[in-house]
């Protein structure tokens, strides 16, 4: 189970590790296809790997079954919107203002990419809860398909708070370490989630639903109008298409 934790933290090291790879930031062009595939792999894993699920463990309740899915979803994402408030970040497309102007370039966007990461950790530890506790619909392939497809995802996403840094000056063993930072959220989250699954397995189809729409609250927030904005919108896209179609295949070949 501790492989199915750690994958997604070493997708995203491996993806800040890129920053070895370049003499100065990554181009526009490049950070919109990351973005754009990024968003995609997270919408596919929110429906396929969380929704799904949790439809199936509320069949007891007939055609009613969708009330704790929107439930659940509907509390992940307020859930981010107030962490997306109360914590000072930095979107990725441009610095906030006024109340936490004070706080370093870097550190805003290392906080971001961190925020954007716990729904991630949380969804992977729920789907190990239900799987050690043996839930029909949750199978050892599921957990390992999402925990997969959530590394893939985060590989851009380490690029993108490391690289950004490096044409900033920042020197590449620093950007390396605050793009690994990032990441160790994730394994926490998850773990803290197992360690309560006694108490959470008879609302798992509300856990599940809460981590989609915690994902989902990441997607249009953060990573949609990045991929939108200005120039190249048309390959972050492509880029989009490419990343649902890898999930997809993740979650249904290995679920």
């Amino acid at each position: 189970m501790w492989q199915i934790i750690i994958i997604p933290f070493l997708g995203t090291s491996l993806g800040a590790a890129s920053v070895f790879l370049f003499k100065e930031g990554m181009t526009e062009k490049l950070q919109r296809a990351l973005t754009g595939f990024a968003s995609g792999v997270m919408v596919a894993a929110s429906f396929f790997s969380l929704i799904l699920p949790a439809l199936e463990q509320a069949t007891d309740m007939g055609k009613m079954r969708f009330i704790p899915v929107a439930i659940g979803f509907a509390i992940g994402m307020l859930f981010l919107l107030v962490l997306d408030v109360l914590t000072p970040h930095m979107h990725f497309n441009h610095c906030e203002e006024g109340l936490h102007s004070g706080l370093k370039r870097t550190t805003k966007l290392v906080l971001a990419v961190t925020l954007h990461n716990l729904p991630e950790g949380m969804a992977v530890g729920i789907v190990c809860a239900g799987w050690l506790y043996g839930n029909s619909s949750i199978t050892f392939a599921g957990a390992l398909a999402l925990s997969l497809g959530i590394a893939i995802q985060n590989f851009p996403e380490g690029a993108i708070v490391s690289v950004p840094l490096l044409g900033e000056g920042v020197p590449k063993g620093k950007t390396f370490l605050y793009g690994v930072l990032s990441g160790i959220v994730e394994p926490v989250g998850a773990l803290l989630v197992i360690a309560a699954s006694a108490l959470l397995i008879p609302t798992m189809p509300y856990l599940l639903s809460f981590a989609a729409g915690a994902m989902m609250y990441v997607v249009v927030e953060e990573l949609i109008p990045e991929m939108s904005e200005g120039p190249h919108s048309n390959i972050a896209t492509i880029c989009f298409a490419a990343g649902f179609i890898l999930m997809m295949a993740l979650d249904t070949g290995l679920g």
